[in-house]
């Protein structure tokens, strides 16, 4: 009488481990901890591309790009072309990224071209200064 019960138990358990460890890697969870600990600040038109230390795919939601400490989230339009394995490709004319631009999507493997989407305005992310020396 036990043993069925525990099978049920331990079947129940691994299929909850299994969502959060899916709930974890959803888009939404990626971007939560990109952004995670920072105070969202008034959307910019541009960055500068020299500035850019990493950029992050979300898939089917953001482009997150990394300038010194902040962090820019950019929702563009088309995102639902975005892989995080997709390659990115700007044909920018200028020394900055802008809203105006469009990012072109290569698949990682086959290098052929997936989509595009267009850039919307930068929402940039920092972490709060602490006021106090040693917090």
């Amino acid at each position: 009488m036990f043993r069925p019960l525990t099978i049920a138990l331990a079947t129940t358990l691994s299929l909850l481990s299994v969502a959060a460890v899916a709930a974890d890697r959803s888009p939404e969870a990626r971007l939560a901890k990109a952004i995670a600990g920072r105070t969202e600040g008034e959307p910019v038109r541009c960055i500068r591309l020299r500035d850019i230390r990493s950029t992050q795919v979300i898939d089917k939601t953001a482009i997150v790009y990394t300038v010194g400490s902040t962090v820019y989230v950019n929702t563009p339009s088309g995102a639902a072309f975005l892989r995080s394995d997709s390659i990115l490709v700007t044909d920018t004319h200028s020394s900055e990224l802008c809203d105006i631009d469009t990012v072109k999507l290569l698949d990682s493997g086959t290098r052929t071209l997936m989509g595009s989407v267009g850039l919307s305005k930068f929402v940039p992310y920092t972490k709060p200064k602490n006021s106090t020396p040693g917090q």
